[in-house]
């Protein structure tokens, strides 16, 4: 069973296992299908079943089983945990004074009969928001939805024919 960070794509491929291990078991092969999680190195292998892999994005491992008609092809990936990049904090900034009422002069008959909308008062900048840093832990290298969509790929390019049958 998967962790919860795990990728895994799983798929049942109409090839035999010793022709998808060739393709496999070779790194320049596998960095071929998985190099989007960096340069690949194979850390472990069982012959025709397992090939345990690491990239600089993440880590992982290819299974091949016998099922009926081909064989069970289960590609997972953990991502590499990095640490969160730093905020930086922002200096709070201070409160401008409130300006001092201006005393009006006194009005006359006329600048009462006559009087204009008074003129608009500035209004201070809104605050700005304080940033708040959460501890969270180490993030993900490369998200979930990349990772799925990698191993989808190189499940596609395994599954998919390299040659044109019955051809001359």
């Amino acid at each position: 069973m998967a962790k919860p960070l795990d990728v895994e794509a799983k798929r049942t491929l109409v090839k035999s296992p010793p022709e998808l291990w060739a393709e496999l078991s070779e790194i320049s092969a596998l960095a071929r299908h998985l190099g989007e999680f960096g340069e690949i190195r194979i850390t472990r292998t069982e012959p025709e079943s397992v090939v345990e892999w690491e990239g600089d994005l993440a880590s992982g491992s290819v299974r091949l089983e016998p099922s009926g008609w081909g064989t069970k092809v289960t590609l997972v990936a953990l991502p590499v945990m990095t640490d969160p990049p730093e905020a930086e904090a922002e200096p709070e900034p201070e409160p401008e004074p409130e300006p001092e009422p201006v005393a009006m002069p006194p009005r006359g008959f006329w600048a009462r009969l006559f009087r204009r909308p008074p003129a608009p008062v500035p209004q201070p900048p809104p605050a700005r928001a304080r940033v708040v840093v959460v501890e969270a832990g180490p993030l993900p290298a490369i998200d979930a939805a990349t990772g799925e969509a990698v191993l989808g790929r190189a499940l596609d390019t395994l599954g998919a024919a390299h040659h044109r049958p019955f051809s001359r």
